[in-house]
């Protein structure tokens, strides 16, 4: 197939779900990039996408020319141009080169195709001032600064050169891997460290979905009434900014902040203080915009925004499943579900689970992530409340479990570790007929108890702020725990404190939980590794992984996946729990 549409800036956050958009709709697409595009067709195929129709080049538009081949793309009809130096304190040099200069290059380029059909530019939301005089780089900072001279810049050459332009002016375009900008407010909010809100009660940071921003993209060069305007792509029902933030607060089950510093007051402060870049503060702004151009293009092409609210809570799960950029990101589906009175982070199968998943202390859901891969069913994996992603809870652990549990259909086998072997025992004490089996990993009851200086008030500045190694060595967790997750998720206000005070409760419930294990209903199996045996005798069937320590899901997943599955097999789990909430486990 031949190509008809180019994308430069292919590998970048817009640019890659644009070409993936182009894809689908049969397009024949040149990927235009600076690197090898590896991680461009990496990300193309984890989104299923078919690539035949694709062709990648290396290309640099900040020299003339853009250093692309001479020929074999005088097919090329539609150009875009998503390329950006998209960052805050950049130097001035480094965001013209692309911005400016290398955006004109684009339009020189294009000026050539015989073929061309349109060229969409895109810009931002905040180029009006483009409009009123040259762009302030003082004021504004290099960014905007330099798209605004961009814009200008863009629109001019255009027009000399007789190139058909469109050019979008999006909000903030929100969805997974956009960790900038309004991000930043989020992962300040989900930490705990926003304490007060920027600007007034009317700023207004609106936003749209890369969902709808890259199918009105695909979309402009087909109408052609489009050619030589511009569109503002954004969502008017966003929330101004305060209700924004008390929306994804309560979505993440966290505290919303109760006051705010005004714009001016920013400014003066040092940044030590606002943890704010200052490029940032020129978007807190009450300002709307004319979208009606963008409103009628897309409903004449079928397309229509998702409420706000469920995209800013869907993009909310988006960034903290992969702790904003600075974890593995969690197999989908996942998102935070009100549980026991609290928000709680769920992944994996919410009905119809062969397996319920819990991890210990310190950890996450994240720790099963490797035996859930080699499990024979799929498995609900909840972060504990409190703990990992998940928001405080108001319930008791064995309560929690009652609702988590609440909407499944069937029997699974509950696997938990450490200190989650507790509440899990509680729970089946209370509903043997919701459970097919019980396995408990290294059941902290059962093993020699942690040490008196993590057990004292000590232990939760020391949790808070011990370096992520260091956290590893001291509590015996292999290097590829995820210890950086770890440390950061124990650096959410409270968690250190919540961490320490389990650990007290936990060492004095030691004998009653082996008081419950003796009297289950439930058939109940132990996994622990060689390296961490048990400290009391027990009359259940234990499985040793050789060379394991207290960690054995993460050291040795496919060793606790095949124990695991043979409980399961052992005691027929998959049917559907009895409606009259009679005991069934016999």
């Amino acid at each position: 197939m031949l190509s008809d549409s180019i994308v430069f800036g292919a590998g970048g956050f817009i640019g890659r779900s644009l070409v993936a958009e182009l894809l689908r709709r049969g397009h024949g697409v040149v990927a235009a990039v600076r690197g090898s595009g590896a991680g461009l067709t990496e990300w193309l195929d984890g989104q299923g996408v078919d690539r035949t129709a694709l062709t990648v080049v290396r290309a640099d538009i900040t020299t003339p020319g853009l250093g692309l081949p001479e020929d074999g793309l005088s097919g090329v009809r539609d150009v875009y141009n998503t390329a950006a130096r998209f960052a805050f304190g950049v130097q001035v040099a480094e965001a013209r080169a692309v911005n400016v200069t290398g955006a004109v290059h684009v339009v020189e380029w294009a000026a050539g195709l015989p073929k061309l059909r349109r060229l969409v530019h895109i810009s931002g939301y905040r180029m009006s001032a483009a409009l009123s005089g040259p762009p302030d780089y003082r004021a504004h900072g290099a960014y905007e600064a330099s798209k605004q001279e961009g814009d200008t810049a863009v629109r001019a050459r255009a027009r000399e050169l007789g190139v058909p332009l469109s050019v979008a002016n999006p909000s903030t375009v929100i969805g997974p891997g956009q960790y900038l900008g309004l991000a930043t407010v989020v992962a300040d909010l989900w930490q705990g460290r926003l304490a007060a809100l920027p600007g007034g009660p009317d700023v207004f940071v609106p936003v749209v979905t890369l969902d709808h921003f890259v199918r009105f993209l695909a979309a402009l060069p087909e109408d052609e009434e489009s050619a030589g305007r511009t569109y503002y792509v954004l969502d008017d029902s966003t929330p101004v900014l305060p209700e924004l933030v008390g929306l994804l607060a309560g979505h993440m089950g966290v505290r919303p902040p109760r006051r705010s510093i005004p714009v001016g007051v920013l400014r003066r402060l040092p940044r030590a203080i606002t943890r704010a870049d200052p490029e940032t503060l020129s978007f807190l702004s009450a300002d709307r915009y004319d979208t009606a151009s963008a409103h009628a293009l897309a409903a004449a092409h079928g397309l229509a925004m998702e409420p706000v609210a469920t995209a800013l809570c869907r993009w909310a799960d988006d960034l903290v499943a992969t702790r904003f950029g600075r974890s593995a990101p969690c197999r989908r589906p996942y998102g935070f579900d009100g549980v026991g009175g609290g928000r709680t982070w769920v992944t994996g199968e919410r009905r119809h689970p062969g397996y319920v998943l819990l991890h210990g202390l310190l950890l996450s859901g994240d720790a099963w992530a490797r035996t859930a891969d080699q499990l024979d069913a799929p498995a609900l994996v909840p972060d504990l409340p409190g703990f990992g992603r998940s928001g405080p809870g108001g319930r008791p652990g064995e309560e929690w479990l009652a609702e988590l549990l609440g909407p499944v259909e069937t029997r699974p086998v509950l696997v938990a570790h450490s200190f989650a072997c507790g509440p899990a025992l509680r729970y089946a004490a209370a509903r043997p007929d919701r459970l097919a089996g019980l396995v408990l990993v290294s059941p902290a009851f059962l093993q020699p108890p942690f040490s008196v200086l993590l057990r004292s008030p000590l232990a939760a500045p020391l949790l808070r702020t011990a370096p992520a190694s260091r956290l590893g060595r001291a509590l015996g967790l292999p290097q590829d725990a995820g210890l950086d997750a770890v440390a950061l998720d124990l650096r959410r206000a409270g968690a250190a404190r919540r961490v320490a005070g389990a650990l007290r409760a936990a060492h004095g419930e030691r004998a009653e939980l082996r008081r419950v294990l003796r009297e289950s209903r439930v058939p109940v199996e132990i996994v622990v590794g060689s390296q961490d045996p048990l400290a009391e005798p027990v009359n259940t069937p234990v499985t040793v992984i050789e060379d394991a320590g207290h960690c054995p899901q993460l050291s040795h997943p496919v060793s606790v996946a095949r124990a695991v599955t043979a409980c399961r097999n052992r005691v027929g789990a998959g049917q559907r729990p009895p409606r009259s909430g009679a005991d069934a486990s016999g």
